[in-house]
């Protein structure tokens, strides 16, 4: 699985003009589950990004996670993470998960982060959403479950 972790003062998700989800100072985790993840993608990436030490403490440095600074998280489902833009100008998508299990997994992950403890807010899966942010930093974290050189 992958997600674009980005340190938001604030952030919220509309459909149809209408905000179903929002978080005051916490994170915004745009999740992507790749063709071949399992469940346990799900649980690895949802408690990396609850101990991803990217808070400021009192002295100003990033030591602190979600979990120690009691934020929360708006979730939003982005496909789009996998886009294969390595020829041609059109990016591809056929290492996404197929949507079922896009479906399903997007739930465990969110599932997975709710029970560390962290209030968890989510956008629509498959729909079409406007992501609205105060990234603060600003500050974006690229994680991937099958690459941990970058994750």
């Amino acid at each position: 699985m992958r997600a674009l972790v980005q340190r938001v003062t604030e952030a919220s998700v509309q459909v149809d003009g209408a905000v179903i989800g929002r978080t005051g100072p916490g994170l915004l985790v745009l999740v992507c589950a790749m063709a071949g993840d399992a469940e346990d993608a799900a649980d690895k990436l949802a408690l990396r990004v609850a101990k991803l030490r990217i808070f400021r403490d009192d002295a100003g440095q990033m030591n602190r996670s979600l979990l120690d600074m009691g934020g929360g998280a708006l979730v939003v489902s982005q496909f789009t993470l996998a886009a294969d833009t390595r020829t041609g100008n059109r990016p591809g998508f056929s290492s996404a998960a197929a949507p079922d299990d896009g479906r399903r997994l997007y739930e465990r992950f969110v599932a997975s982060l709710a029970a560390q403890g962290i209030a968890v807010e989510t956008g629509s899966f498959g729909a079409g959403m406007a992501v609205r942010l105060v990234n603060d930093g600003p500050v974006t974290i690229w994680l991937d479950t099958a690459d941990r050189a970058t994750g």
